[in-house]
């Protein structure tokens, strides 16, 4: 599972925002959000900058932790 620091998530519209979109782009994709930690996890077959990219379309700063 990658995990990425999610800066700007602070409500369950954000996500399902984010599992969503990483989902759209890989319908398989297993995503855990963790408000708190404001990190995201993603078990898929994207690469990393490929999510990083996924979620910053959403409106989020979004690196690799």
């Amino acid at each position: 599972m990658q995990v990425f620091n999610v800066q700007g998530m602070s409500c369950g519209h954000c996500v399902n925002a984010i599992t969503r979109a990483v989902q759209a782009k890989d319908p398989a994709a297993s995503v855990r959000v963790d408000l708190a930690a404001k990190e995201v996890g993603v078990e898929s077959s994207l690469s990393a900058e490929q999510v990083i990219e996924v979620i910053s379309e959403e409106g989020y700063a979004v690196k690799l932790a």
